[in-house]
């Protein structure tokens, strides 16, 4: 069975690294259960004022001990500072249940207030209320919330998992950090490297004790990473070590487990559960015959067989690159992990004379993937990538497909894993197996908003606005479209503009994914009103009705993906007896690198007022070296986007 380690590579900041033995590496920790009353009369952090909640204490040991493999000793000591942080007194803690892979053992949890008369009190976490929640058929976790948790109180629990494999230690996380520390004892004849991915300073230390090494390293005051609006992965910007096994020695002779990406390749494509898998013949139902009989268009083949393996296929909700239960299984049962169903549509492209590889790609969530070879940090294999997909070429034009994504059209590369790195397998004597970076020009998310508005004279706007949302914004908009009227009300209407009552929502357009999603709304909305003055923003529903870039500093990249493009559309009708109290000016601002550009124009003819505004993104990513200029221009936006028209009477 394949083991698929979840670890990602690519360094994002110079490291400092201090070789000398630091204060913080070699002080003594409190025992647990030991509790200062300074912790526990403490109400704020006092290097990140806004934190909710402060980790007093993340400590890590890792051990391996011949005969019982890998097991890591972890103790977390958390201060609660307002009613958001009790949310950490909720602890899930999973591990692979599949085969008594893991287990974690040896759980002690208890929470510590200060009474009446400044006595620490200490409550335990009872075993019987510490229980065994399934999360699916190869993971479970121990589940337990804190007894007697209120703002003020200092929680603290340890374990030991054992079986757990190596990990990645992360310094940082979501509340600020005072203090974290985490250990390696490791026999010498087993070779771990570490990497530190880090833009703060830290301390470290490597022992030597009879025939094992021990690397020790420790962190201080590390301020919460803050979630960040359009972030492509927060791992990869949160302060870590990273731990690879790169030799092992036995009987006197040492093994190097490095390899290049050729070999990783050859590996892949002589592997009996993947490129094996790919040159399985699986036979064609009759009704794919049927459809495919008189094609000979490749396009056509590519389009008919994509549409059949996502209408036909279930997908497990398995990831992984593999078919271990082989592609002939699943295309019988009809269901299959990712690695399955789409090793399936490369068999069954290629049967059809269509050129398709399989491509082994990193979605989002799981990691940036470290193309280089083998080096001083760098490691390659299969176990950076969380799918494989199917890599199509058709008339000069490149296809990346995800049968298992239902929603996902042919023209459209899938949206978790766009701007990535991804690793195209093919025999090494052809020469095209190597890197693809899965993203193109034309991709774009594009809303088209019209917008009527009948204002009358107790200042009620009736109006009903047509959205045509096309490719990645069809996409973003479908599933709630999909789940009825209330949902989608719920996330584009009442959630973007409070205070607009929606008689009637209309969808067009929902299964055919060639075409805009097109959603028509009939809403009403109170104009706000000052004396004899009343107005309204042009902006209704175009889904820009909120900044996302309000802080004025940002750990991480700005990642939309694609470029965007968005046209606003409105008439204005002004009851009997009003007019317009000026004109907002036409208007046009641009980027200083022109990626961004955003245009106003507003005219008036009777009683219309009619508005035209564009605005488009030509952009993808936007560098944290930009974010400060990004964020003045996105603030000058919203104020043009959300200016108001202000009508009365006439005198």
């Amino acid at each position: 069975m394949k083991r698929i380690l979840f670890l990602i590579g690519i360094v994002c900041v110079a490291c400092t690294l201090s070789a000398q033995k630091g204060k913080n590496n070699d002080q003594e920790l409190p025992a647990f259960g030991k509790i200062d009353k300074a912790d526990l009369q403490m109400k704020e952090c006092d290097f990140d004022a806004k934190a909710e909640a402060l980790v007093l204490l993340d400590e890590g040991e890792m051990d391996f001990i011949y005969g019982s493999g890998l097991q890591m000793k972890r103790r977390v000591r958390i201060k609660i500072l307002s009613d958001k942080g009790l949310e950490w007194a909720n602890v899930h803690l999973p591990y692979r249940s599949e085969s008594n892979a893991q287990n974690i053992t040896n759980l002690e949890a208890q929470t510590y207030n200060l009474d009446a008369g400044g006595n620490v009190v200490t409550s335990k976490v009872e075993k019987k209320l510490i229980y065994e929640k399934q999360v699916n058929k190869k993971y479970r976790e121990r589940v337990f919330t804190f007894p007697e948790v209120k703002v003020g109180s200092v929680i603290e629990y340890k374990f030991r998992h054992t079986g757990i494999g190596l990990v990645d230690w992360y310094f940082q996380s979501s509340i600020p950090v005072k203090y974290s520390s985490f250990k390696m004892d490791f026999p010498e004849d087993i070779e771990v490297h570490t990497t530190p991915y880090c833009n703060r300073k830290f301390e470290q230390k490597n022992d030597v004790s009879g025939m094992r090494v021990i690397k020790s390293y420790a962190m201080s005051n590390v301020p919460g990473f803050r979630d960040e609006p359009h972030i492509l992965n927060e791992d990869f910007y949160r302060d870590r070590i990273e731990t690879k096994v790169i030799a092992y020695i036995e009987n006197g002779r040492r093994t190097s487990r490095v390899v290049n990406w050729l070999q990783v390749i050859k590996y892949l494509m002589e592997d009996e559960d993947f490129g094996v898998q790919v040159k399985k013949n699986i036979p064609r139902t009759a009704d794919l015959d049927e459809k495919l009989k008189n094609m000979t268009e490749p396009y056509q083949k590519l389009k008919t067989i994509y549409k059949y393996v996502q209408e036909n296929m279930a997908w497990n909700e398995t990831l992984g690159i593999w078919a271990l239960d082989g592609v002939k299984a699943a295309w019988k049962d009809k269901k299959g992990t990712v690695g399955e169903i789409n090793l399936i549509l490369v068999n069954l492209l290629k049967d059809a004379g269509v050129k398709a590889h399989p491509v082994l790609v990193s979605t989002h969530d799981n990691g940036i993937v470290n193309t280089m070879d083998a080096g001083t940090y760098e490691y390659p294999g299969f176990f950076q990538f969380n799918k494989v997909m199917a890599y199509v070429e058709v008339d000069k034009k490149v296809y990346v497909l995800d049968a298992s994504q239902k929603e996902t059209p042919l023209h459209l590369i899938p949206q978790d894993i766009l701007m990535t790195e991804a690793l195209l397998i093919e025999k090494i004597e052809t020469g095209e197996w190597g890197w693809k970076t899965l993203w193109h020009k034309d991709l774009q998310a594009k809303n088209v908003v019209q917008v009527i508005g009948m204002i009358n004279e107790s200042g009620m706007m009736d109006g009903e606005a047509t959205i045509s949302s096309f490719d990645y914004a069809r996409l973003d908009r479908l599933p709630s479209a999909k789940k009825g009227k209330d949902k989608f009300i719920e996330k584009y209407v009442s959630g973007m503009t409070p205070g607009m009552t929606v008689n009637d929502v209309t969808f067009e357009n929902l299964e055919s994914d060639s075409l805009p999603l097109v959603q028509k709304v009939k809403f009403q909305q109170t104009l706000n009103s000052s004396g004899d003055y009343k107005y309204f923003s042009a902006n209704v529903m175009s889904g820009l009705e909120k900044n996302p870039f309000v802080a004025d500093s940002r750990f991480s990249d700005v990642f939309f993906g694609y470029n965007q493009s968005y046209t606003l559309l409105g008439n204005f009708t002004l009851p009997a007896g009003y007019e317009l109290e000026g004109l907002p000016k036409n208007i046009k601002m641009i980027m200083s690198d022109t990626s961004v550009t955003i245009s106003r124009i507003s005219q008036v003819s009777g009683d219309l007022i009619m508005v035209r505004v564009q605005l488009e993104f030509k952009k993808p990513v936007y560098p944290t070296t930009q974010y400060e200029e990004l964020h003045e221009f996105y603030k000058q936006l919203f104020d043009l986007l959300n200016e108001q028209y202000v009508i009365r009477k006439k005198k």
